[in-house]
């Protein structure tokens, strides 16, 4: 299904709130995920020592360049991987309540711990892209204000459109699945 980067995080998020409503307990099996939805099931292979687990998306993530899943600690534990924080994996759906790839998509252009910034960037993106909103997310490190910019029919619609922001606008995109709320 897909392959690439995975990390795990741990204590500054354990007991906070997840995505989907949920508290993280970092002992679980659960996972972050960009654009699979919720309770959805996969399989995790460490590719560098075959070790599996099956892990549910409880949150979105990982927002770094390259990565492609965040797991718990308790899943980084069954992977062998929690010393190295990051190894190669391979991803294999088990289980999806909805269609993973169905659903509305949009591109994150943009963090911020101002929230002036946020809605400065997200002015310019509705000017030129007609919908832009800042979504408040509560981390350890403080609240951040995440400019996200269109609706997309389509996880290959959503990535065709952060290429052109990539090249156009000069940001670092991310797509991510659009929650509709109790989802």
């Amino acid at each position: 299904m897909e392959e690439g980067i995975a990390s795990w995080y741990g204590v500054p998020f354990h007991d906070r709130r997840t995505a989907n409503g949920e508290i993280y307990d970092m002992y679980k099996l659960t996972a972050a995920h960009r654009t699979l939805p919720f309770n959805t099931v996969v399989r995790v292979t460490n590719l560098r020592n075959g070790k599996q687990v099956d892990v549910r998306i409880t949150d979105r993530g990982p927002f770094v360049e390259g990565r492609i899943i965040d797991l718990s600690l308790g899943a980084a534990r069954a992977l062998d991987m929690e010393g190295a924080g990051i190894v190669p994996v391979r991803l294999t759906l088990v289980t999806a309540p909805s269609n993973p790839a169905g659903g509305f998509f949009t591109v994150q252009v943009g963090a911020f711990l101002s929230p002036d910034n946020a809605e400065r960037l997200r002015r310019q993106m509705e000017e030129r892209y007609s919908f832009a909103v800042i979504q408040e997310y509560d981390a350890p490190q403080g609240r951040f204000y995440r400019v996200r910019v269109g609706k997309l029919p389509s996880l290959d619609a959503a990535r065709d459109f952060a290429g052109q922001l990539q090249q156009k606008e000069n940001v670092q995109p991310f797509v991510v699945r659009l929650d509709e709320p109790g989802q």
